[in-house]
C-alpha cells in the first residue's frame, strides 16, 4: 500500500485523460510560434502511435487463448504514451537521434515500472508499448526535420498547465476496447478459445 500511492501519482501522467489534451496543447503552441511542419509531424507520429496500440491491444485482448502462454493480453498504452510523447518533445527542441531516445527510453522506463507495480501490465506487456512508443518517437524526428528555433516558456507553461488540469482524471477507454475486442467477428475462431467457424 506505501508504494501504490506514489506510483498511481506517476502513472496518472500517461492517462489518456492527460495525455489528448497535451497532444492538442503542444501542436497548438507550435503552429502558434510558426512550425507548422513540427506541428503535422507530431500529431501523425502521434496518431500512428496511438492507431497502432489500439489494434495491437483488439488483436491481443480478442486472442488472449493465443498470446495468454507469453504474458500479453494488452500491450501498455500508458508507456506507449509516455515514450511518444517524451521523445517527441526532444525532437522538438534537439532533434538528435540520442536525445530522442534518451527522453523517450527515460520516459517508458519510469511509467512502465508504475504499471507493473500496479499490477495494470505485464513486463512483455510494458516493453511492447515502449517499443511501439519509441518507434512512434523516431517517426517524428523523420517527419519533422531539422528543429525550428522555438521559445520554450511557451511550451513549458502550456505543458505544465494542461498536465495540472487534467491530472488524476480517467479517460477509462481501456474499458470499451475490452467490449470491443470480446465482441469481434473477424479473428478466427482458435483466437476466441473456439474450435467452431
Amino acid at each position: 500500500m506505501g508504494f501504490a500511492e506514489p506510483l498511481k501519482f506517476l502513472t496518472d501522467f500517461a492517462d489518456q485523460a492527460v495525455v489528448l489534451p497535451l497532444v492538442l496543447a503542444v501542436a497548438l503552441v507550435l503552429v502558434c510560434q510558426g512550425w507548422r511542419r513540427g506541428a503535422g509531424a507530431w500529431l501523425v507520429s502521434i496518431g500512428a502511435t496511438f492507431s497502432v496500440m489500439l489494434a495491437l491491444k483488439l488483436i491481443f485482448l480478442g486472442c488472449t487463448p493465443v498470446f495468454g502462454a507469453v504474458d500479453l493480453h494488452s500491450p501498455s498504452g500508458h508507456a506507449a504514451a509516455a515514450t511518444v510523447l517524451c521523445g517527441g518533445l526532444g525532437a522538438i527542441y534537439r532533434g538528435r537521434h540520442k536525445v530522442v531516445l534518451a527522453c523517450a527510453i527515460l520516459a517508458g522506463i519510469v511509467i512502465g515500472l508504475t504499471r507493473i507495480g500496479l499490477h495494470e501490465h505485464s513486463g512483455p506487456e510494458v516493453l511492447l508499448g515502449g517499443a511501439i512508443g519509441l518507434a512512434g518517437a523516431m517517426g517524428m524526428v523523420r517527419l519533422a526535420g531539422a528543429p525550428a528555433v522555438l521559445r520554450l516558456r511557451p511550451m513549458v507553461l502550456t505543458a505544465t498547465f494542461v498536465m495540472a488540469l487534467f491530472h488524476g482524471r480517467h479517460l477509462n477507454a481501456e474499458i470499451a476496447i475490452h467490449e470491443a475486442a470480446t465482441n469481434v467477428d473477424w479473428l478466427p475462431a482458435y483466437c476466441r478459445g473456439s474450435s467452431q467457424p
